[in-house]
Order: structure tokens, then sequence, then C-alpha cells
């Protein structure tokens, strides 16, 4: 097992901050989980399974150094849906960096996405970016993590009535290859990074799992989930949000460019799951429940 490290996760009770905390516990490290509440279940359920607690809010720096001081390496990351938009994201996403620098963290790693840097005009792309940008210019060491659209989208709760229907969509063509990143796979790749910063610092990393077009995925969730699940693109005239429909349009002209295969020959420690393994290991018969036969 590698060095036993201090690690302070943000976005803990969230999906990659959740399974990255899960996946450095699991390899003998310590965490403090940078939590909004810490009565929250999500919070209880870190705790319970050996995580430090710590308190507070991205507008308050104060916070964000007392729980980044004394660690070996932040994990950093911000969404723009929040109050605030991408405005907010990108505050939060320097107040994070800053706080780094003031606590003394040794290696910031910080959770970007695929393609910020190109100028895409996607909305939380340029937001990503400029926190990208803001961390370069500090004087922390750091390392930044690219990965593409998230696979485990297809089931989230605004995904989940749909496919229960046996419907699976989003406003990208059936037959367009999409390449797709699990969750569990960032959380890996991030341990990775942040074992050996000999490696890693100072570099931008874009990552993805697998590649396939929404029929293939319809079509493979299908065959684990044991029912008929088709794609189907939405009416244009389906009310979307601008920042989302700017990341489908993205998409839809080509979208990611991550050399996939080359990442996964550099990167064999990552399981890097495929779309049919990924589905496999889903509880089905909970997530459909309620759904038609």
């Amino acid at each position: 097992m590698p060095a036993r490290k201090n690690v302070t996760v943000t976005g803990a009770t969230g999906a990659q901050g959740g399974a990255l905390t899960r996946h450095l516990l699991g390899r003998g490290h310590r965490v403090r989980a940078l939590v909004r509440d810490a009565q929250s279940p999500a919070a209880a359920s870190l705790q319970a399974v050996g995580a430090e607690l710590a308190v507070g809010d991205f507008d308050d720096p104060g916070s964000l150094i007392r729980a980044a001081r004394g660690a070996d390496a932040l994990f950093a990351m911000a969404t723009p849906f929040v109050p605030g938009g991408t405005e907010a994201e990108v505050r939060n996403g320097r107040n994070l960096v800053d706080a780094a620098v003031t606590a003394g963290v040794a290696h910031v790693v910080y959770s970007s996405v695929a393609s910020a840097d190109r100028g895409t005009g996607v909305p939380h792309f340029e937001s990503k970016y400029a926190v990208e940008r803001h961390l370069a210019d500090s004087a922390a060491a750091w390392t930044v993590i690219a990965p593409t659209e998230f696979l485990d989208m297809v089931l989230a709760p605004w995904s989940l009535p749909a496919l229960r229907d046996g419907v699976l969509g989003v406003p990208v063509p059936g037959g367009t290859p999409r390449q797709l990143t699990v969750v569990a796979d960032v959380a890996a790749f991030a341990g990775l990074v942040i074992e050996n910063p000999e490696r890693f610092v100072g570099r931008r990393v874009e990552i993805a799992s697998d590649v396939v077009t929404g029929d293939e995925l319809a079509a493979a969730l299908a065959r684990a989930a044991g029912r008929a699940i088709r794609y189907v693109m939405p009416p244009e005239d389906v009310p979307v949000d601008a920042d989302l429909r700017a990341m489908y349009a993205f998409m839809a002209g080509g979208g990611y460019t991550v050399d996939v295969a080359g990442v996964h020959t550099t990167y064999p420690e990552v399981p890097w799951q495929d779309v049919d393994a990924w589905a496999r290991a889903q509880d089905w018969q909970r997530l459909l429940r309620g759904s038609a036969a």
C-alpha cells in the first residue's frame, strides 16, 4: 500500500467527492470531508466509514483554510448548478485554491471537465477553465483532472422517470459517439494522482471510460436491466437549460476528443469500466421499481 496521506476532499457528499472519499479510506489514507451540514445523512454515512468531517462553506474562506490545514493533498471541485450559477462556481473554486495556498497544502487536485481549455463556449466549461487558470497562476503544486460526460448521470433523479418508462435520451442524435466517464473511475484516477504527485504535478489530464453512441448505451442498459429501453431524442420544443443546451450542441457537433485507448494504456491502475460492465453492476430491480412491466 502507498504511504498514508492526509487528504481534504471537497464535494464529499456528492458523487465524485463521495466516491473518492471511500476509495481513499479503502486504501488506508486519512480523509477530512468538507461538508455544509455535519448532521445530514450523506455526511453521517461518510463519518460512519471513517472520514473526519469538516464543516465549511465555499463563501467562508476561514472555514476552507481550517479544512485544508495539515493536508498533504486537497481534492477541489465546484459546481455551477447552485444559486449564482457559473459566477458562483468561479468564486468558489478560486476560494478553494487560495485557501489551499494559505493552509500550505502540498498538492491541489482540481476536477474540471474535458475540453474546457478549447473555448467551446459552454458556460460551465468556461467557468471551470477560469478556475484552472487561477490554479495555474497560484503558488500551489497542482494537477487538473478533466473527465468527460458522466455515465452515472443516466441514473440521476431527473432521468429515472423516463428510464422507468423504457426511454433514454438527451438532445444528441442516437448514432453520435459520446465519450463517457464512470464516477468510480474518476475516484480511482484521482487516488492515483494523489498517491503519485511526482507523476502528475503541473499536468492537465483528460480521461474517459468508454465511447458509445446513445443507441448503443440504451441497448447496454436494456441487456443489463432485462427489459426494453430505447434511445429517443427529446422534441426540440422541450425546455432545456441554456448551459445544458450549449453542452449538448457541443456533443452533437463532435464533442470530446480524449484519446481513450491511450489513457487506458497509460494508466492501467484504473479499472476503466466499459458501459456493459457498469450497467451490469447496477441494481436495476431497485432503480426501476414502480415501472411498467
